[in-house]
């Protein structure tokens, strides 16, 4: 099975999720919205799996300097539109452990969901 993290290179939570991924032995190929973007079939599909609520990133900076409008009443098409024009508003990590997806980066839910996807 093939594992794919999703990210922003030089984010630090995605340092530490690929560190404990490497300290763990865990193959996996990594995906930088930055260099490689992301397709909105792949966001939608996610939304539909996680909710577009856990996937926007509400509290980063890119977020919290967009205008009062683009911040107010928020859809599913209108977040996913938004993650697309900046994908920086994506959490990170998004792990993709093939039949499931995990959205950020605890430790603890590292060890059970990937040892569960081996």
């Amino acid at each position: 099975m093939s594992i794919t993290i999703y990210g922003i290179k030089n984010c630090d939570t995605m340092k530490k999720a690929r560190a404990w991924l490497d300290d763990h032995g865990v193959a996996y190929e990594f995906h930088d919205y930055k260099t490689a973007g992301i397709d909105k079939a792949k966001l939608k599909a996610w939304s539909d799996e996680l909710g577009w609520e856990v996937l926007l990133n509400r509290a980063g900076t890119t977020f919290k300097k967009l205008p009062d409008a683009d911040k107010g009443g928020l859809t599913e098409s209108k977040a996913i539109a938004l993650m697309l024009a900046q994908p920086s508003m994506i959490k990170r990590p998004v792990l993709d452990l093939g039949g499931r997806r995990v959205v950020g980066f605890k430790p603890d839910l590292y060890a059970r969901d990937v040892k569960a996807a081996k």
